[in-house]
């Protein structure tokens, strides 16, 4: 899940400076988040170029930047990468390098579906706004309206936590994926209910007062799960779909249904290492414990279109983007001017300009996208967390990693 650095289940790329060792080791357990040896050799692959398909545009000749980056990502260390550039007037490049799976070298299938973490937060919040506009939730109602009596324990009252705060991590709730932070291999196929979720938060005492200060923290985005399931009384991956996924007509986007563990679709190969230095396969995995904060599949093309939908107004009116735009200071360690909206991050880019996206990071797989004003959109994904590629010890490295990711996003982006 991300716009931080997600663990087993943390889900964000941009976590306070002062969390950044806790964030790092959490990611390390292949979270949500959040050597002399070279990439490529660590992982015995090399760079491949994506290999022309009826069905999807690939990169062009000239443009040459993009590959440039998802390379250096697989020489870094990465078994695949992969990308997807939308240009204002909705044509697309498509680009791959790495193997689609080091077992048997099959190639990166060009714009193949990943589990896209954090980003699924934009999807939920999207969702929630919709509903301010139909009039059936208030921004600034207490949470407590809703979902009377689910928000207690020390320093937690739902009654003082705003639907506003929940969905821009200034809630002060405590994060539920510290109690996941355990050899993935115990949970990668175990189911948890958004119920044992909030069990595992609650158990824990509040970070913060609500509105002191913000914090990222996926249980703001389990509780906007329950509240979108408790006022439309349907499941949240219904309704997502039904208002977002199909009248966008995204393909390759959906909210796995209750115990799919697949990838429906083509596919890279995801790949986790814990403590033992030892890479293994996650391809397939129970995404429960993400849920709401986290769960959603898609293309890196797909997520480019929404992205580009939610800042165009095909998804919310002008009031509704407006709010999702307010912003707060977030954590700067990757992102230098990092901001948080409702759902929504701004970044601004080194060449100038800004960026609006989310990010995203869970067990075997990481995202990170933007898209511009004129409706530039680019979204990178790699097949292993950063954290699990090269040795989880070693904080500058892991750092390092994070960083090559999200520079490839500033790079391709400020060459267009």
């Amino acid at each position: 899940m991300n716009p931080e650095t997600e663990s087993a289940a943390t889900t964000h790329e941009t976590r306070a400076p002062s969390s950044l060792k806790r964030t790092i080791a959490f990611a390390a357990t292949g979270l949500l988040a959040a050597g002399t040896v070279s990439a490529g050799a660590w992982w015995g692959i090399s760079s491949v170029a994506a290999a022309d398909t009826t069905d999807a545009p690939t990169a062009a000749a000239g443009n040459t930047v993009i590959q440039t980056q998802l390379d250096a990502l697989v020489d870094r260390g990465f078994p695949a990468a992969l990308a997807s550039l939308t240009h204002p007037d909705g044509s697309r490049e498509d680009f791959v390098s790495g193997v689609g799976n080091v077992e048997t070298g099959e190639d990166v299938p060009v714009d193949g579906e990943v589990r896209i973490g954090s980003n699924t937060k934009m999807f939920t919040a999207v969702t929630v706004l919709q509903l301010v506009e139909q009039g059936q939730v208030e921004l600034d109602a207490p949470i407590e309206k809703y979902l009377p009596g689910l928000l207690h324990g020390e320093g937690i009252d739902g009654a003082n936590i705003t639907v506003r705060q929940l969905l821009q991590h200034t809630s002060g709730l405590p994060e539920y994926t510290d109690a996941l932070a355990v050899d993935f291999k115990q949970m990668q196929h175990s189911y948890k209910s958004p119920r044992d979720l909030m069990d595992m938060a609650l158990a824990q005492p509040a970070l913060f007062s609500p509105g002191e200060r913000w914090e990222y923290s996926n249980t703001n985005y389990v509780v906007l799960g329950l509240l979108v399931e408790k006022v439309t009384q349907r499941p949240l991956g219904e309704e997502i779909t039904r208002r977002i996924i199909e009248p966008l007509g995204l393909q390759h986007t959906y909210f796995p249904d209750l115990g799919e563990q697949e990838i429906r679709g083509a596919h890279p190969s995801g790949y986790h290492m814990e403590a033992d230095l030892k890479r293994f396969d996650v391809t397939e995995l129970d995404p429960s414990w993400a849920w709401a904060a986290g769960e959603i599949i898609a293309s890196p093309s797909d997520l480019n279109e929404f992205n580009r939908a939610v800042v165009d107004g095909r998804l919310l009116n002008e009031a509704s983007m407006a709010e999702m735009q307010k912003t707060v200071p977030s954590d700067e360690t990757l992102f230098p001017g990092a901001e948080y909206g409702l759902g929504l991050e701004r970044y601004p880019l080194s060449c100038g300009g800004e960026i609006w996206g989310h990010g995203g990071d869970i067990q075997g797989y990481e995202t990170r996208n933007g898209v511009t004003a004129d409706g530039t959109a680019f979204t990178v994904a790699v097949t292993s967390l950063p954290a699990a590629i090269g040795d989880p010890a070693n904080e500058e490295l892991v750092l390092e990693n994070y960083k090559s990711v999200t520079q490839a996003l500033d790079t391709v982006l400020c060459s267009q």
